[in-house]
């Protein structure tokens, strides 16, 4: 798994704009204001950024496999590789963060996170997972069907074992829940207008080409249609955000 910082760059003003304003406030009540931040999987910054005016004070602890990502996210760098779930720097932390992480892991991955996030007693916010939803106006033929295929392409491994894919947050909201936590779901969709278009350019042939790789012939004809479309097009791309605390972080998440 890996991900350049023009693509990064390009996606954060549509990540903070779907990011639920509630869970995201909740989140910094439960940290505190000068609370230690550990960021899995950090690349540039963006959630340190989204916080940034809620937490002016924290310290966050960037950890990420990039080390060019590393040198422009802020906070202190950690390069690892995640799926050390053992190293991760949480000891000392107030909250630990990741967003459009989670239906990238697998089950294995998210149950050993959950196994430390539980032993230390932290609490834990996740957004924008991706939840298999995709709606284009105006429709085009095979926007099912590239829906389809591409959400059996996220269930592939991302480098992490058999990714949980669109059932990220369902499985880590039970999960969270059978360890002590207690669990807020919202939905953060992307909703992307011509204003958006390039980013919806550079999001089209990457939906498509997963789609193509597992059977869906008719991706790349679909592409291209939709390509065509962009001046008067919208997208709605389906996400949610997850903050779970433990048992005596509750009171402060409400």
């Amino acid at each position: 798994m890996g991900f350049s910082a023009d693509w990064l760059a390009l996606r954060e003003p549509a990540d903070h704009a779907a990011r639920d304003g509630g869970l995201l406030r909740a989140a910094a009540r439960a940290a505190g204001p000068k609370a230690v931040i550990v960021d899995l999987g950090c690349g540039t910054g963006s959630t340190r950024r989204a916080f940034a005016s809620s937490l002016p004070g924290a310290v966050w602890r960037m950890v990420d496999a990039d080390a060019d990502l590393l040198a422009l996210a802020g906070g202190e760098a950690f390069r690892l590789d995640l799926n050390r779930v053992e190293a991760l720097p949480l000891e000392g932390a107030g909250l630990v963060t990741a967003s459009a992480l989670i239906d990238l892991v697998s089950a294995d991955w998210l149950d050993r996170l959950i196994g430390r996030l539980s032993a230390l007693r932290l609490p834990f916010y996740a957004a924008l997972c991706y939840d298999g939803r995709m709606d284009w106006t105006p429709e085009v033929a095979g926007d099912a069907e590239v829906t389809e295929a591409f959400n059996r392409h996220q269930a592939g491994d991302k480098g992490f074992g058999p990714a949980l894919g669109p059932r990220a947050a369902e499985y880590a909201a039970e999960r969270l829940r059978a360890a002590g936590f207690v669990v807020q779901l919202a939905g953060s969709p992307w909703v992307l207008g011509p204003e958006e278009a390039a980013l919806q350019a550079a999001l089209l042939p990457g939906i498509a080409g997963a789609a193509a790789e597992t059977g869906a012939a008719i991706a790349e004809g679909w592409c291209r249609e939709r390509l065509a479309a962009l001046p008067q097009a919208m997208c709605r791309i389906g996400h949610v955000d997850l903050l779970a605390l433990p048992d005596d972080f509750a009171g402060q998440g409400e």
